[in-house]
């Protein structure tokens, strides 16, 4: 067993997950209080190295986590830029369409009111947060994914 050709053969167990990803933002409390207060995530902790400060957020019952990131203006002066890279990070939530409302109600962009997909078992809406990263609010019918 083992790679040919960058790919694995049957059989071969990875045994891996995704743990966190990190995203910048240009507010670090404002983002902190929409993932917390809006989302529902909690805070796991906080990182301060030099030039940058970082909150560590996750769902009160685990899954993968998000990290907030916070630059030195010196070392990042201009805006975020989205590029094309990263299309949207999914929220899973008990009720779509309260987080939805919850988010619009505080300012943020919509970009779609929750509504019930005919091709999965989800309600599914958009919204923007802080810096512009599209939030896609999942609710699921019947368990979780990974749970």
């Amino acid at each position: 067993m083992g790679q040919a050709h960058g790919r694995l053969d049957k059989g071969d167990d990875v045994g891996s997950t995704v743990g966190q990803f990190c995203i910048m933002v240009s507010d670090l409390e404002e983002s902190v209080r929409f993932y917390t207060e809006i989302m529902g995530l909690q805070e796991q902790g906080r990182t301060e190295i030099p030039n940058v400060n970082e909150v560590h957020l996750a769902g009160p019952e685990g899954g993968g986590r998000l990290q907030l990131a916070k630059f030195n203006p010196t070392m990042t002066p201009q805006p975020i830029d989205h590029g094309r890279a990263l299309w949207k990070i999914y929220i899973n939530v008990d009720d779509a369409k309260g987080t939805w409302k919850k988010a619009v109600d505080a300012g943020y962009t919509s970009h779609m009111e929750p509504e019930r997909l005919e091709r999965w078992p989800v309600i599914v809406g958009f919204v923007s947060d802080p810096d512009g990263y599209l939030i896609e609010i999942i609710e699921h019918e019947g368990p979780r994914p990974g749970h």
